[in-house]
Order: C-alpha cells, then structure tokens, then sequence
C-alpha cells in the first residue's frame, strides 16, 4: 500500500510535462486556422494578455526581462551545482539524476505552454501582407532594382536633416532614452491606417548588459513572459529607432520576423521625427540592396555609388561596430536563433529576415 502511495506521488510530480504536448496540439491546430487564430486570439485574447502584462511590467524603469533572465542562469547553475554535490554524497544517485531531469523537463514544458498562450500563437495569425492588402507575388529584379533606388533618394534626402557627431556620423543628442521615450508616436499614426497596431503598451526598455548582446549579435529581443521591448543600447544611433519599432511590432502581436521588420519600416516612415524616418528608410535599404546584390551584383554596385557621403559613413560606422563583435558568441546565437524560428514554424530561420523585400516591393508597386 506504501509503495503504491509513493509511486502515486512520484507520478504526481510529473503531471507538468502533460502541458508540453497539450502546448504542441494547440500550435498544429494555430498553424491549420489563421483565420480562426487572427480573429479570436491576435485580435481577441492576446492584446488582452499583452497590454495587462506591459502596463505592470512597465511601471518600472528597468527592464523586469532582463532580472528573469540573469535569476534563471543563476538558478540553473546554483541547480547543476547542487546536483553534482548531491551525487557525490548520497548512494541513491539515480534519484537524484532523475529529479534533475524532471525538474529541466517540467521548466521546459512549463516555459513552452506559457509562452504559446501568452503570445506564441502569434506566429500563425493571418499575413500581413493579407492584412495590409499587398500582393507579395514573385517581382523582377528590374522591380527590385526601382525600389533600391527610390530608397536611395529618400535615404539621401533625409540625411540631410539628421544630426552629427564630430566624425560625421548621424547622432541622435539626446540619446536612446529620448529615442524609446518618441518611438510610440510612429504607432499612434499608423494605427488609424491598420487598427491591428493598436493598444496601450509599456514603452521600450533599454537592456543594462547591452554590451553582452552585441557580443550575441542581438539588436533587440521581446520577452513575451514581461510583454517587454527590450533594446540593445549600446549600438549605433542609425537603426536604434527602426530596431525599437521592430520589437514594438512583436509587442503589438506581430512575431514573424520578416513582418515586424517591415512594421518597423512603416511606423519609423510615418513618424513625425526625421532621425525615425531615416532610420526606417535605412532599414528597408539594407534588406532591399542586400536582395539585390545576391541577383544583380552590377545594379547594385552602380546604385550603391548613387549613396550620399553621409548615408555611407552611417553604415560604415554600422559595420564596422559589428565587426568588433564578431566571433564564436555571435554564431552560437545566430544558430540558435535560427533554430527557435524554425519550431515557430518560419521554415527559413533567419533568412526569413529578406522576405521583408517582398512587402516592401509591393508597397512600392501598389
């Protein structure tokens, strides 16, 4: 009767991992019923779940993502630590293995059914090129082409009215704090234009260990768990608006990549601050000219000598801040981002960051 009562128990414990396949069921069924996932979650449920956690977390200062994140490490490794001293102590070292593991696998299964409830059923809402009425039909290079122009001209133009340092290279004076403070005002127009945009979300937080996430190669990243933008300070001043706005997008319900960059695009060009409407201008040129040197290595040299001595000291000075951090730790995290977008069903990882290009050429064409 005591082994039965104890096996009952034992059985109990494990009762969190039944959340993991429950969590997988829900994500087949999202992936087969955008419709269905667009109206009554992205629409219904999850600015509901998202705002009442922005509002709370937002109410500090400090980004509440990044104190989870350093708890769990330290809790993993005070965890991993205990065990390895538990194995050496006791005899029944099978047990304590086994109540390792649960514990990974129940944090596991846990973490993953949270996180697809909370928000993780966003990335099988609608399009939002379906959304936004843009056909994303295949388009020329000729097209391609056109677009990496008429982005040539804005960039070079808006140029003109941003700040500099003594080097030259655009500068925003009062700094990313007065940036995260502006970045809403972009949302706030273009909401009248795609009420999906809508809500009152917690402002984009700046991330203190910035510097590790360059090491990481990470510009920004949204923590669903706090519904916080969180941002790496530490870059450049040319796309830290456009990447403020790109973690806003996912804020705002928008989890592919590929859309939330060119929502970034959309709200930095409807700002009402020029230092945002360039930023969001050089993001799309970017994406774009990087398109169109892999079909058309000629057009794009020849449109690439069309840039403006300040446009080219921009992403000079971009460059070369990323290549300081470029190493084994950027790798690491570029594989394992690209993984995460995989399980999300973003069949090509991180190269789903150049479909941006087939909204923007549809915008352009429209």
């Amino acid at each position: 009767m005591e082994s039965q009562i104890n096996t009952k128990e034992e059985f109990r414990k494990w009762y969190g991992v039944l959340l993991l396949p429950i969590a997988i069921l829900l994500t087949n069924f999202a992936s087969s019923s955008p419709d269905f996932i667009e109206k009554y979650y992205s629409n219904g449920i999850y600015p509901i779940i998202g705002q009442c956690l922005s509002n709370i977390t937002g109410i500090l200062p400090i980004s509440v993502a990044e104190m989870g994140v350093i708890f769990i490490v330290v809790f993993f490794v005070y965890l991993v630590i205990n065990t390895i001293i538990k194995l050496i102590r006791y005899e029944h070292k099978s047990k304590v293995l086994i109540n390792f593991v649960r514990k990974i696998v129940l944090f596991i299964s846990i973490g993953y059914f949270i996180f697809v409830i909370i928000w993780g059923l966003n990335y099988y809402r609608l399009p939002f090129s379906q959304i936004a009425n843009l056909s994303t039909h295949e388009a020329t290079v000729n097209k391609l082409s056109n677009l990496c122009e008429s982005l040539i001209l804005q960039a070079n133009e808006l140029r003109n009215e941003v700040k500099e340092d003594k080097n030259g290279v655009m500068q925003i004076p009062k700094g990313h704090i007065d940036v995260l403070e502006r970045a809403n005002k972009g949302y706030e127009i273009l909401e009248n234009i795609y009420p999906e945009l809508r809500g009152k979300y917690g402002r984009a937080k700046p991330v203190v260990f910035s510097k590790a996430m360059s090491y990481a190669g990470i510009t920004g990243i949204y923590f669903p768990f706090t519904a916080e933008a969180n941002v790496n300070k530490d870059r450049t001043d040319v796309l830290l608006p456009a990447t403020t706005c790109h973690e806003m997008a996912h804020q705002r319900g928008f989890a592919r990549e590929d859309e939330a960059n060119y929502i970034a695009y959309l709200t930095c060009k409807y700002h009402p601050d020029t230092d945002f409407r360039y930023s969001g201008i050089i993001l799309a040129l970017i994406h774009s000219m990087g398109k169109l040197y892999e079909y058309d290595i000629d057009a794009y040299e020849q449109l690439k000598s069309s840039y403006s001595e300040g446009v080219i000291r921009d992403l000079q000075d971009n460059s070369n801040y990323w290549k300081r951090f470029s190493g084994p730790i950027d790798r690491v995290s570029t594989n394992i981002n690209n993984t995460y977008l995989k399980l999300n069903k973003q069949k090509d990882g991180v190269h789903s960051y150049g479909r941006m290009v087939d909204l923007l050429i549809a915008e352009y064409s429209k």
